[in-house]
């Protein structure tokens, strides 16, 4: 079994020596360990450090590209070159990569095709209460999304199968941490998580500026996923709103009329049909954008089988022996 460890980088220099000397060399049920540096734009030493530690596989980018991107790239050049399993880390050495071994250990067993590493962000200290609080709400809303029970849902530390990549298909440019769990969700594959402990913060973080924006894009990447899959949710439930607020004036028009009030209260009635065209409108939409969800379902079906063919089967597709045509076995 062939494991690629990929870690992406931008300018990491004097973190990627820590986090390279802490991958282990040998784990159990893995017969190939290789480290895949991505180069996401960097202007230091960055290649130059990995070269002389012995890195042999590199994916570069020109310019800077995204951590979406880089995880892309990243899985597409592992699975080109045989990989079963995938880790992801990180070039700031937050995660401890002498944990590998344990991370893997449930997609080797066959338990699950992805391990999330829990990075108890409770017990961070540099977090503030603030960031806590916000992580938290961040994973009951994606695990709300795509039914799943992940403590910490934005842990870029992570493991996944040959068969989950091959399955997952990233279209956000910000982070894919989110989205590839509501995806996987959806897809029903098995997900599992494991409690880790972070090393010493070594730099502030080059994904986002600030907490704000951390949190604004993030949102969007959820609601982008959810209405990928459940669109009709949304549009349900929009034509309901609007379908009881049209009643109301209708209902009021109707009382008025009944204790006989002066006026014609055709203002409730042109408020009513405002309100029930949107409720037509919202199911319109809902079932326009369900059909188009399955269509897309359709596409990653053939995407699917495009990607067998490039990467080869795995082990979840088993063509057993033929039955022979005289079995003259017992029943």
């Amino acid at each position: 079994m062939k494991l690629f460890i990929q870690i992406p980088c931008l300018n990491e220099e004097q973190t990627l020596p820590m986090v390279l000397e802490t991958i282990p060399k040998e784990i159990p049920g893995i017969d190939e360990i290789h480290i895949l540096v991505i180069d996401d734009g960097s202007t230091d030493r960055t290649v130059e450090v990995a070269r002389e530690h012995g890195v042999r596989h590199f994916v570069r980018h020109r310019r800077n590209m995204g951590l979406a991107r880089s995880f892309h790239d990243g899985i597409e050049y592992a699975l080109s070159h045989g990989a079963d399993i995938v880790v992801n880390t990180d070039g700031d050495n937050q995660y401890p990569q002498e944990m590998i071994g344990e991370l893997v250990q449930p997609v080797i067993r066959g338990e699950a095709e992805i391990v999330v590493a829990d990075r108890q962000t409770h017990t961070i200290e540099h977090f503030s209460p603030f960031k806590k609080a916000m992580q938290r709400f961040g994973s009951w809303v994606v695990n709300q999304a795509a039914g799943t029970d992940l403590p910490d849902a934005a842990s870029g530390f992570r493991a996944y199968s040959k068969y989950s990549l091959i399955r997952l298909n990233i279209v956000t440019r910000f982070s894919y941490c989110m989205e590839t769990i509501i995806q996987a969700g959806n897809k029903r594959l098995a997900i599992t998580s494991i409690p880790v402990r972070t090393n010493p913060k070594t730099r502030e973080s080059r994904l986002f500026k600030n907490i704000w924006q951390h949190m604004r894009e993030s949102g969007l990447a959820i609601l982008r996923a959810y209405f990928m899959y459940k669109p009709y949710v949304f549009f349900a439930t929009l034509g309901v709103l609007f379908t009881v607020a049209g009643a109301v004036p209708f209902i009021r028009y109707l009382v008025l009329v009944w204790m006989q009030t002066p006026g014609s209260h055709v203002q409730s009635l042109l408020l009513g049909v405002l309100l029930f065209v949107g409720a037509l409108l919202s199911f319109a939409m809902g079932a326009i954008a369900d059909l188009t969800r399955i269509t897309r379902s359709l596409q990653e079906d053939s995407l699917e089988l495009d990607k067998l063919d490039r990467y080869g089967h795995t082990r979840n597709w088993v063509t057993l022996p033929a039955k022979p045509e005289h079995d003259t076995t017992a029943a």
